[in-house]
Protein backbone atom coordinates (compact mmCIF):
# COMPACT_ATOMS: atom_id res chain seq x y z
CA UNK A 1 0.00 0.00 0.00
CA UNK A 2 1.04 3.19 -0.50
CA UNK A 3 2.69 5.60 2.53
CA UNK A 4 -0.11 8.05 2.16
CA UNK A 5 -2.54 5.64 2.36
CA UNK A 6 -1.24 3.57 5.30
CA UNK A 7 -1.11 6.61 7.02
CA UNK A 8 -4.38 8.09 6.28
CA UNK A 9 -5.97 4.93 8.09
CA UNK A 10 -3.43 4.33 10.59
CA UNK A 11 -4.28 3.27 13.92
CA UNK A 12 -2.09 3.95 17.01
CA UNK A 13 -2.09 2.14 20.28
CA UNK A 14 -1.63 4.40 23.11
CA UNK A 15 2.13 3.91 23.26
CA UNK A 16 2.29 4.94 19.60
CA UNK A 17 -0.06 7.81 20.52
CA UNK A 18 2.07 8.85 23.68
CA UNK A 19 5.47 8.65 20.54
CA UNK A 20 3.20 11.00 18.14
CA UNK A 21 2.39 13.54 20.99
CA UNK A 22 6.21 13.15 22.26
CA UNK A 23 7.74 13.95 19.00
CA UNK A 24 5.24 17.11 18.34
CA UNK A 25 6.53 18.47 21.22
CA UNK A 26 9.68 17.58 20.73
CA UNK A 27 9.44 19.94 17.46
CA UNK A 28 8.46 22.96 19.19
CA UNK A 29 4.57 22.33 19.64
CA UNK A 30 3.94 23.07 23.30
CA UNK A 31 1.81 19.95 25.03
CA UNK A 32 -0.88 22.89 26.12
CA UNK A 33 -1.25 24.01 23.11
CA UNK A 34 -2.27 20.06 22.25
CA UNK A 35 -4.70 19.96 25.23
CA UNK A 36 -5.98 23.60 24.02
CA UNK A 37 -6.44 21.98 20.52
CA UNK A 38 -8.03 18.81 21.38
CA UNK A 39 -9.94 20.61 23.75
CA UNK A 40 -11.26 23.04 21.29
CA UNK A 41 -11.81 20.44 18.83
CA UNK A 42 -14.30 18.35 21.43
CA UNK A 43 -16.29 21.66 22.05
CA UNK A 44 -16.73 22.78 18.13
CA UNK A 45 -18.16 19.10 17.81
CA UNK A 46 -20.92 19.77 20.35
CA UNK A 47 -21.36 23.32 19.40
CA UNK A 48 -22.30 22.03 15.95
CA UNK A 49 -24.91 19.61 16.78
CA UNK A 50 -26.63 20.87 20.02
CA UNK A 51 -27.98 24.10 21.15
CA UNK A 52 -26.97 25.53 24.32
CA UNK A 53 -28.14 23.71 27.79
CA UNK A 54 -27.42 22.89 30.74
CA UNK A 55 -23.71 20.94 30.62
CA UNK A 56 -21.62 18.98 33.09
CA UNK A 57 -18.20 18.19 32.47
CA UNK A 58 -16.78 14.94 34.23
CA UNK A 59 -13.03 15.75 34.66
CA UNK A 60 -10.19 13.23 35.35
CA UNK A 61 -6.61 13.38 37.23
CA UNK A 62 -4.98 13.59 34.18
CA UNK A 63 -4.51 15.17 30.65
CA UNK A 64 -8.11 13.54 29.78
CA UNK A 65 -9.41 15.80 32.60
CA UNK A 66 -6.93 18.83 31.38
CA UNK A 67 -8.81 18.30 28.09
CA UNK A 68 -12.23 18.42 29.50
CA UNK A 69 -11.12 21.32 31.70
CA UNK A 70 -10.93 23.32 28.03
CA UNK A 71 -14.00 22.17 26.58
CA UNK A 72 -15.55 23.82 30.01
CA UNK A 73 -13.91 26.78 29.24
CA UNK A 74 -14.45 27.44 25.84
CA UNK A 75 -18.43 26.11 26.35
CA UNK A 76 -18.79 28.50 29.16
CA UNK A 77 -17.29 31.29 27.29
CA UNK A 78 -19.69 30.50 24.54
CA UNK A 79 -22.62 30.84 26.80
CA UNK A 80 -23.19 27.74 27.79
CA UNK A 81 -24.20 27.08 31.56
CA UNK A 82 -21.45 24.23 32.99
CA UNK A 83 -20.53 22.34 35.76
CA UNK A 84 -16.88 21.28 35.57
CA UNK A 85 -17.00 17.79 38.11
CA UNK A 86 -12.65 17.64 39.08
CA UNK A 87 -11.55 14.86 40.71
CA UNK A 88 -10.56 15.31 44.27
CA UNK A 89 -7.54 17.52 45.34
CA UNK A 90 -7.17 19.63 42.34
CA UNK A 91 -3.99 21.13 43.46
CA UNK A 92 -2.12 17.46 42.88
CA UNK A 93 -2.51 17.89 38.86
CA UNK A 94 0.48 18.49 37.03
CA UNK A 95 1.73 19.93 34.27
CA UNK A 96 -0.48 20.73 30.84
CA UNK A 97 -3.76 19.60 32.89
CA UNK A 98 -2.77 22.07 36.05
CA UNK A 99 -2.74 24.79 33.33
CA UNK A 100 -5.53 24.12 31.60
CA UNK A 101 -7.54 23.90 35.30
CA UNK A 102 -6.33 27.36 36.06
CA UNK A 103 -7.56 28.67 32.86
CA UNK A 104 -10.73 27.00 33.49
CA UNK A 105 -10.96 28.66 37.22
CA UNK A 106 -9.80 32.14 35.95
CA UNK A 107 -12.78 32.21 33.47
CA UNK A 108 -15.63 30.37 35.41
CA UNK A 109 -18.38 32.96 36.53
CA UNK A 110 -16.88 36.08 34.96
CA UNK A 111 -18.93 38.50 34.05
CA UNK A 112 -22.03 36.87 35.06
CA UNK A 113 -21.26 33.44 33.22
CA UNK A 114 -23.58 30.44 34.83
CA UNK A 115 -20.84 27.90 35.43
CA UNK A 116 -19.40 26.08 38.74
CA UNK A 117 -16.39 23.97 39.81
CA UNK A 118 -16.89 21.16 42.43
CA UNK A 119 -15.08 17.80 43.22
CA UNK A 120 -17.12 14.75 41.54
CA UNK A 121 -20.61 14.92 42.78
CA UNK A 122 -23.54 13.16 41.60
CA UNK A 123 -25.91 15.95 41.82
CA UNK A 124 -24.64 17.95 38.83
CA UNK A 125 -24.79 15.38 36.85
CA UNK A 126 -28.55 14.43 37.89
CA UNK A 127 -29.25 17.96 36.37
CA UNK A 128 -27.72 18.26 32.92
CA UNK A 129 -28.59 18.22 29.52
CA UNK A 130 -25.08 17.02 27.99
CA UNK A 131 -22.46 15.37 29.61
CA UNK A 132 -19.03 15.55 28.42
CA UNK A 133 -16.79 12.22 29.75
CA UNK A 134 -13.40 13.72 30.09
CA UNK A 135 -12.51 11.14 33.10
CA UNK A 136 -9.94 8.82 31.63
CA UNK A 137 -8.08 8.68 28.44
CA UNK A 138 -7.39 5.59 26.60
CA UNK A 139 -4.45 4.32 28.41
CA UNK A 140 -6.18 3.66 31.41
CA UNK A 141 -4.68 0.38 32.56
CA UNK A 142 -7.24 -0.49 35.60
CA UNK A 143 -10.69 -0.50 36.30
CA UNK A 144 -12.16 2.32 37.16
CA UNK A 145 -14.02 2.13 40.67
CA UNK A 146 -14.55 4.30 43.71
CA UNK A 147 -16.03 7.84 43.09
CA UNK A 148 -15.37 7.68 39.56
CA UNK A 149 -17.05 4.16 38.76
CA UNK A 150 -20.16 5.46 41.15
CA UNK A 151 -20.26 8.87 38.76
CA UNK A 152 -20.20 6.73 35.60
CA UNK A 153 -22.78 5.15 36.96
CA UNK A 154 -24.50 8.18 37.37
CA UNK A 155 -24.09 9.44 34.34
CA UNK A 156 -25.35 6.32 32.10
CA UNK A 157 -28.33 6.88 34.15
CA UNK A 158 -29.33 10.54 33.50
CA UNK A 159 -28.15 9.40 30.02
CA UNK A 160 -30.48 6.44 29.92
CA UNK A 161 -33.31 8.10 31.35
CA UNK A 162 -33.24 11.62 30.53
CA UNK A 163 -32.29 11.04 26.41
CA UNK A 164 -28.86 12.67 27.61
CA UNK A 165 -26.27 13.22 24.83
CA UNK A 166 -23.06 11.89 26.39
CA UNK A 167 -19.74 13.03 24.66
CA UNK A 168 -16.68 10.72 25.23
CA UNK A 169 -13.02 12.66 24.83
CA UNK A 170 -10.94 10.11 23.41
CA UNK A 171 -12.64 7.19 24.39
CA UNK A 172 -15.21 6.49 26.68
CA UNK A 173 -13.88 6.29 29.99
CA UNK A 174 -12.81 2.86 31.11
CA UNK A 175 -12.21 1.54 27.34
CA UNK A 176 -8.76 0.16 27.12
CA UNK A 177 -7.53 1.77 23.90
CA UNK A 178 -5.59 -1.00 22.49
CA UNK A 179 -7.74 -3.65 22.99
CA UNK A 180 -11.45 -2.51 23.16
CA UNK A 181 -12.29 -4.36 26.43
CA UNK A 182 -14.25 -2.58 28.91
CA UNK A 183 -12.66 -1.95 32.53
CA UNK A 184 -15.27 -1.00 35.31
CA UNK A 185 -17.99 0.88 34.06
CA UNK A 186 -18.35 2.64 30.66
CA UNK A 187 -21.06 4.88 29.91
CA UNK A 188 -22.29 4.82 26.24
CA UNK A 189 -21.10 7.75 24.30
CA UNK A 190 -23.45 9.38 21.49
CA UNK A 191 -20.25 10.82 20.49
CA UNK A 192 -16.62 10.45 20.78
CA UNK A 193 -13.98 12.87 19.53
CA UNK A 194 -10.45 11.79 19.52
CA UNK A 195 -7.19 13.14 18.13
CA UNK A 196 -4.66 12.82 15.22
CA UNK A 197 -5.74 9.05 14.55
CA UNK A 198 -8.42 6.88 16.20
CA UNK A 199 -7.28 3.35 18.48
CA UNK A 200 -7.77 0.02 17.64
CA UNK A 201 -10.07 0.40 20.85
CA UNK A 202 -12.51 2.31 18.71
CA UNK A 203 -13.26 -0.43 16.44
CA UNK A 204 -12.94 -3.73 18.71
CA UNK A 205 -15.50 -5.10 20.90
CA UNK A 206 -16.79 -4.85 23.39
CA UNK A 207 -15.90 -0.77 23.47
CA UNK A 208 -17.03 -0.42 19.71
CA UNK A 209 -20.69 0.23 19.88
CA UNK A 210 -20.36 2.41 22.76
CA UNK A 211 -18.27 4.91 20.97
CA UNK A 212 -21.08 5.92 19.34
CA UNK A 213 -20.62 8.47 16.20
CA UNK A 214 -16.46 8.56 16.22
CA UNK A 215 -14.78 11.95 15.10
CA UNK A 216 -10.98 12.24 14.55
CA UNK A 217 -9.74 15.76 14.43
CA UNK A 218 -6.14 17.04 13.62
CA UNK A 219 -4.58 18.91 17.04
CA UNK A 220 -1.80 20.23 14.97
CA UNK A 221 0.54 17.08 14.88
CA UNK A 222 2.63 16.46 11.90
CA UNK A 223 1.86 13.50 9.69
CA UNK A 224 5.69 13.05 9.33
CA UNK A 225 5.67 11.38 12.92
CA UNK A 226 4.12 8.39 11.52
CA UNK A 227 7.08 7.67 9.77
CA UNK A 228 8.94 6.91 13.32
CA UNK A 229 6.40 5.73 14.67
CA UNK A 230 5.47 2.83 11.96
CA UNK A 231 2.18 1.29 12.83
CA UNK A 232 1.91 -1.88 12.34
CA UNK A 233 -2.48 -1.76 12.42
CA UNK A 234 -4.85 -0.20 10.31
CA UNK A 235 -8.60 0.38 9.97
CA UNK A 236 -9.86 -1.52 6.44
CA UNK A 237 -10.30 0.52 3.89
CA UNK A 238 -10.42 0.35 -0.06
CA UNK A 239 -7.25 2.72 -0.36
CA UNK A 240 -5.35 0.07 1.48
CA UNK A 241 -5.67 -2.82 -1.08
CA UNK A 242 -7.48 -1.39 -4.45
CA UNK A 243 -4.58 -1.14 -6.12
CA UNK A 244 -2.94 -4.58 -6.13
CA UNK A 245 -6.06 -6.09 -8.18
CA UNK A 246 -4.78 -5.86 -11.42
CA UNK A 247 -7.17 -4.10 -14.02
CA UNK A 248 -8.88 -6.48 -16.63
CA UNK A 249 -7.64 -6.07 -19.67
CA UNK A 250 -8.96 -7.09 -23.47
CA UNK A 251 -6.81 -9.51 -23.53
CA UNK A 252 -8.35 -11.27 -20.52
CA UNK A 253 -10.08 -15.30 -21.19
CA UNK A 254 -11.15 -17.53 -18.10
CA UNK A 255 -7.48 -18.71 -17.15
CA UNK A 256 -6.19 -15.31 -16.54
CA UNK A 257 -8.85 -14.07 -14.58
CA UNK A 258 -8.06 -17.30 -12.54
CA UNK A 259 -9.28 -20.72 -11.20
CA UNK A 260 -10.66 -21.56 -8.42
CA UNK A 261 -10.95 -25.21 -7.52
CA UNK A 262 -14.03 -25.38 -4.62
CA UNK A 263 -13.70 -28.89 -2.54
CA UNK A 264 -17.26 -30.20 -1.60
CA UNK A 265 -18.23 -32.52 1.30
CA UNK A 266 -20.62 -33.93 3.49
CA UNK A 267 -22.97 -30.92 3.13
CA UNK A 268 -22.43 -29.30 0.09
CA UNK A 269 -24.64 -26.58 0.74
CA UNK A 270 -21.86 -24.29 1.98
CA UNK A 271 -19.81 -25.25 -0.80
CA UNK A 272 -22.11 -23.95 -3.07
CA UNK A 273 -22.06 -20.65 -1.21
CA UNK A 274 -18.68 -20.14 -1.55
CA UNK A 275 -18.44 -21.18 -5.22
CA UNK A 276 -20.76 -18.33 -6.24
CA UNK A 277 -19.38 -16.28 -4.31
CA UNK A 278 -15.79 -16.94 -6.10
CA UNK A 279 -17.22 -16.47 -9.67
CA UNK A 280 -19.21 -13.16 -8.42
CA UNK A 281 -16.03 -11.50 -6.72
CA UNK A 282 -14.61 -12.10 -10.59
CA UNK A 283 -13.00 -15.14 -10.88
CA UNK A 284 -12.76 -16.67 -14.07
CA UNK A 285 -13.47 -20.49 -13.56
CA UNK A 286 -14.75 -22.28 -10.74
CA UNK A 287 -14.70 -26.21 -10.17
CA UNK A 288 -16.24 -27.38 -7.26
CA UNK A 289 -15.14 -31.20 -6.64
CA UNK A 290 -16.13 -33.85 -3.87
CA UNK A 291 -14.43 -37.19 -3.56
CA UNK A 292 -15.79 -40.53 -3.54
CA UNK A 293 -17.01 -40.73 -0.01
CA UNK A 294 -19.43 -37.86 -0.45
CA UNK A 295 -21.00 -39.42 -3.83
CA UNK A 296 -24.45 -39.85 -2.45
CA UNK A 297 -24.69 -36.31 -1.18
CA UNK A 298 -22.70 -34.22 -3.47
CA UNK A 299 -23.82 -34.81 -7.01
CA UNK A 300 -27.09 -34.52 -6.79
CA UNK A 301 -27.23 -31.40 -4.44
CA UNK A 302 -24.29 -29.53 -6.57
CA UNK A 303 -26.05 -30.76 -10.10
CA UNK A 304 -29.37 -29.36 -9.02
CA UNK A 305 -28.42 -25.76 -7.43
CA UNK A 306 -25.05 -24.74 -8.97
CA UNK A 307 -25.02 -22.09 -11.66
CA UNK A 308 -24.13 -24.14 -15.16
CA UNK A 309 -21.07 -21.35 -15.58
CA UNK A 310 -19.67 -23.33 -12.67
CA UNK A 311 -18.49 -26.67 -13.03
CA UNK A 312 -18.85 -29.84 -12.09
CA UNK A 313 -16.15 -32.86 -10.71
CA UNK A 314 -15.22 -35.93 -9.07
CA UNK A 315 -12.43 -36.64 -7.97
CA UNK A 316 -10.94 -40.22 -7.31
CA UNK A 317 -8.19 -39.05 -4.42
CA UNK A 318 -5.70 -36.35 -3.46
CA UNK A 319 -3.09 -37.65 -6.64
CA UNK A 320 -5.38 -36.98 -9.09
CA UNK A 321 -7.05 -33.49 -7.35
CA UNK A 322 -2.92 -32.70 -7.69
CA UNK A 323 -3.56 -34.09 -11.14
CA UNK A 324 -6.36 -31.67 -12.41
CA UNK A 325 -4.76 -28.32 -10.90
CA UNK A 326 -2.28 -29.02 -12.89
CA UNK A 327 -4.05 -29.59 -16.48
CA UNK A 328 -6.35 -26.83 -15.57
CA UNK A 329 -4.48 -23.86 -14.07
CA UNK A 330 -6.20 -24.00 -10.59
CA UNK A 331 -4.81 -20.61 -9.03
CA UNK A 332 -6.46 -21.08 -5.65
CA UNK A 333 -7.87 -24.14 -3.88
CA UNK A 334 -11.05 -23.53 -1.02
CA UNK A 335 -11.63 -26.09 1.26
CA UNK A 336 -12.87 -27.25 4.78
CA UNK A 337 -16.90 -25.43 4.64
CA UNK A 338 -18.98 -28.58 5.26
CA UNK A 339 -16.28 -31.52 4.59
CA UNK A 340 -16.31 -33.42 7.81
CA UNK A 341 -14.33 -34.26 10.63
CA UNK A 342 -13.76 -37.77 10.91
CA UNK A 343 -10.27 -39.37 10.81
CA UNK A 344 -10.69 -39.79 7.23
CA UNK A 345 -11.81 -36.75 6.48
CA UNK A 346 -8.99 -35.10 8.49
CA UNK A 347 -6.41 -37.20 6.41
CA UNK A 348 -7.96 -35.89 2.96
CA UNK A 349 -7.82 -32.55 4.00
CA UNK A 350 -4.24 -33.00 5.36
CA UNK A 351 -3.56 -34.25 2.07
CA UNK A 352 -5.49 -31.28 0.17
CA UNK A 353 -3.05 -28.36 1.85
CA UNK A 354 -0.03 -30.06 0.82
CA UNK A 355 -1.09 -29.91 -2.88
CA UNK A 356 1.43 -26.57 -4.40
CA UNK A 357 -1.77 -24.61 -4.50
CA UNK A 358 -2.25 -21.54 -2.57
CA UNK A 359 -4.89 -22.51 0.00
CA UNK A 360 -7.88 -21.07 1.86
CA UNK A 361 -8.46 -22.72 4.69
CA UNK A 362 -11.90 -22.48 6.32
CA UNK A 363 -14.11 -24.60 8.70
CA UNK A 364 -13.32 -28.33 8.74
CA UNK A 365 -9.65 -27.87 7.29
CA UNK A 366 -8.99 -25.36 10.38
CA UNK A 367 -10.07 -28.65 12.66
CA UNK A 368 -7.76 -30.49 10.76
CA UNK A 369 -4.54 -28.97 10.33
CA UNK A 370 -4.81 -28.19 13.88
CA UNK A 371 -5.81 -32.00 15.00
CA UNK A 372 -2.91 -33.53 12.55
CA UNK A 373 -0.34 -31.20 13.11
CA UNK A 374 -0.82 -30.84 16.78
CA UNK A 375 -0.07 -27.73 16.42
CA UNK A 376 3.09 -27.55 15.25
CA UNK A 377 3.81 -25.58 12.39
CA UNK A 378 6.04 -27.17 10.08
CA UNK A 379 6.79 -26.43 6.24
CA UNK A 380 4.27 -23.61 5.92
CA UNK A 381 3.00 -21.79 2.62
CA UNK A 382 2.50 -18.12 3.69
CA UNK A 383 0.14 -17.69 0.67
CA UNK A 384 -2.61 -19.45 2.74
CA UNK A 385 -5.41 -17.65 4.26
CA UNK A 386 -7.13 -19.35 7.45
CA UNK A 387 -10.73 -18.06 8.05
CA UNK A 388 -11.50 -19.12 11.78
CA UNK A 389 -14.77 -17.85 13.58
CA UNK A 390 -13.58 -16.98 17.81
CA UNK A 391 -14.63 -20.72 18.34
CA UNK A 392 -11.87 -22.48 15.73
CA UNK A 393 -9.21 -19.17 16.76
CA UNK A 394 -9.16 -20.49 20.12
CA UNK A 395 -8.20 -23.82 18.48
CA UNK A 396 -5.81 -22.96 16.58
CA UNK A 397 -4.31 -20.98 19.27
CA UNK A 398 -4.12 -23.35 21.73
CA UNK A 399 -3.12 -26.32 19.96
CA UNK A 400 -0.15 -28.10 20.87
CA UNK A 401 1.53 -25.67 23.54
CA UNK A 402 3.05 -24.02 20.85
CA UNK A 403 3.87 -21.07 22.59
CA UNK A 404 0.76 -19.25 21.93
CA UNK A 405 -1.41 -18.81 25.04
CA UNK A 406 -5.20 -17.64 24.87
CA UNK A 407 -4.58 -14.66 26.64
CA UNK A 408 -7.89 -12.39 26.11
CA UNK A 409 -6.20 -9.47 27.93
CA UNK A 410 -4.20 -9.26 24.98
CA UNK A 411 -6.58 -8.32 22.82
CA UNK A 412 -8.13 -9.72 19.45
CA UNK A 413 -5.40 -7.39 17.12
CA UNK A 414 -2.56 -8.58 19.28
CA UNK A 415 -3.74 -12.79 19.75
CA UNK A 416 -4.65 -12.17 15.80
CA UNK A 417 -1.21 -11.23 14.79
CA UNK A 418 0.52 -13.83 17.33
CA UNK A 419 -1.30 -16.65 15.50
CA UNK A 420 -0.39 -15.53 12.12
CA UNK A 421 3.43 -15.28 12.61
CA UNK A 422 3.58 -18.66 14.28
CA UNK A 423 1.26 -20.47 11.59
CA UNK A 424 2.72 -18.46 9.04
CA UNK A 425 -0.13 -17.44 7.14
CA UNK A 426 -2.91 -14.83 6.81
CA UNK A 427 -5.57 -15.47 9.52
CA UNK A 428 -8.92 -14.03 9.51
CA UNK A 429 -10.38 -13.67 12.70
CA UNK A 430 -13.89 -13.09 12.10
CA UNK A 431 -16.75 -11.46 13.94
CA UNK A 432 -18.22 -8.04 13.73
CA UNK A 433 -15.09 -6.54 14.54
CA UNK A 434 -12.82 -8.68 12.15
CA UNK A 435 -9.48 -8.67 12.61
CA UNK A 436 -6.71 -9.34 9.64
CA UNK A 437 -3.59 -10.64 10.58
CA UNK A 438 -0.25 -11.19 8.21
CA UNK A 439 2.63 -13.59 9.02
CA UNK A 440 4.42 -10.10 8.51
CA UNK A 441 3.54 -8.67 11.14
CA UNK A 442 0.48 -6.13 9.93
CA UNK A 443 -3.31 -6.42 11.02
CA UNK A 444 -6.26 -4.92 9.75
CA UNK A 445 -9.73 -4.18 12.09
CA UNK A 446 -12.87 -4.57 9.92
CA UNK A 447 -14.52 -0.91 9.85
CA UNK A 448 -18.37 -2.31 8.24
CA UNK A 449 -19.20 -5.45 10.18
CA UNK A 450 -22.88 -5.85 9.76
CA UNK A 451 -25.36 -7.50 12.41
CA UNK A 452 -26.91 -8.93 9.42
CA UNK A 453 -23.79 -11.32 9.03
CA UNK A 454 -24.82 -13.34 12.00
CA UNK A 455 -26.42 -15.91 9.66
CA UNK A 456 -25.72 -19.67 8.41
CA UNK A 457 -23.43 -19.71 6.07
CA UNK A 458 -22.34 -16.02 5.59
CA UNK A 459 -18.84 -17.12 6.34
CA UNK A 460 -18.78 -19.79 3.51
CA UNK A 461 -19.39 -16.62 1.09
CA UNK A 462 -16.34 -14.70 2.73
CA UNK A 463 -14.17 -17.72 2.35
CA UNK A 464 -15.25 -17.91 -1.32
CA UNK A 465 -14.80 -14.30 -1.74
CA UNK A 466 -11.26 -14.59 -0.52
CA UNK A 467 -10.62 -17.37 -2.84
CA UNK A 468 -12.21 -15.27 -6.18
CA UNK A 469 -9.92 -12.10 -5.32
CA UNK A 470 -6.86 -14.34 -4.29
CA UNK A 471 -6.97 -16.17 -7.73
CA UNK A 472 -7.01 -13.22 -9.40
CA UNK A 473 -3.41 -12.40 -8.24
CA UNK A 474 -3.89 -10.21 -4.86
CA UNK A 475 -1.47 -11.03 -2.43
CA UNK A 476 -3.06 -13.05 0.50
CA UNK A 477 -3.17 -10.41 3.01
CA UNK A 478 -4.53 -8.19 0.38
CA UNK A 479 -7.06 -10.83 -0.96
CA UNK A 480 -8.81 -11.31 2.58
CA UNK A 481 -8.74 -7.61 3.69
CA UNK A 482 -10.91 -6.79 0.13
CA UNK A 483 -12.99 -9.46 0.89
CA UNK A 484 -13.76 -8.39 4.40
CA UNK A 485 -14.55 -5.31 3.34
CA UNK A 486 -16.84 -6.37 -0.18
CA UNK A 487 -18.48 -8.89 2.22
CA UNK A 488 -19.63 -6.23 4.84
CA UNK A 489 -21.02 -3.82 1.81
CA UNK A 490 -22.85 -6.56 0.15
CA UNK A 491 -24.86 -7.40 3.71
CA UNK A 492 -25.32 -3.63 4.09
CA UNK A 493 -26.87 -3.39 0.66
CA UNK A 494 -29.09 -6.85 1.44
CA UNK A 495 -30.26 -5.49 4.47
CA UNK A 496 -32.07 -6.81 7.72
CA UNK A 497 -33.74 -10.16 7.27
CA UNK A 498 -31.34 -11.39 4.72
CA UNK A 499 -29.62 -14.94 3.69
CA UNK A 500 -26.51 -16.36 3.23
CA UNK A 501 -27.27 -17.16 -0.73
CA UNK A 502 -27.94 -13.84 -0.91
CA UNK A 503 -25.20 -12.29 -0.46
CA UNK A 504 -22.99 -13.55 -3.63
CA UNK A 505 -25.22 -11.59 -6.02
CA UNK A 506 -24.73 -8.48 -4.17
CA UNK A 507 -21.17 -8.71 -4.17
CA UNK A 508 -20.53 -7.11 -8.23
CA UNK A 509 -21.69 -4.05 -6.58
CA UNK A 510 -19.81 -4.72 -3.52
CA UNK A 511 -16.59 -4.71 -6.12
CA UNK A 512 -17.88 -1.67 -7.86
CA UNK A 513 -17.91 0.33 -4.88
CA UNK A 514 -14.34 -0.64 -3.47
CA UNK A 515 -12.46 -0.91 -6.75
CA UNK A 516 -14.49 1.42 -9.15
Amino acid sequence: MATDDRHAHCLLTTAEMAAADRAAIEAGTPGIELMEAAGAAVAREIRLRWRPRPAAILCGPGNNGGDGFVVGRLLVEAGWPVSVLHAPQPERLRGDARTAFERWVAAAGVDGRIAATSVWQDGAVGSADLIVDALFGAGLARPVDGRAAQLSIAAAARAQAAGVPVIAVDVPSGVDGNTGACLGPVVPAQLTVTFFRPKPGHYLLPAAPKCGALAVRDIGIAETVLDAVAPQCAVNAPALWRHVLRPASPDDHKYTRGHVLVVAGEMPGASILAARAAARSGAGMVTVAWFPDDNAVAPPVLHAQLPASILKRPLADAEEMAQFCNERRVGTLLAGQGFGRSADKRNRLTEICALPVPCILDADALFSVVSTMAGKPGKRDTSAVLTPHAGEFARIESAGGGGIENNAEDGKVERTRRAAVRWQATIVHKGYDTVIAGPDGRAVIGSNGSPNLATAGSGDVLAGTIAGLRVQGMPAFEAACAAVWCHGEAAARSGRGMLADDLPDRLPDAMAAAFG
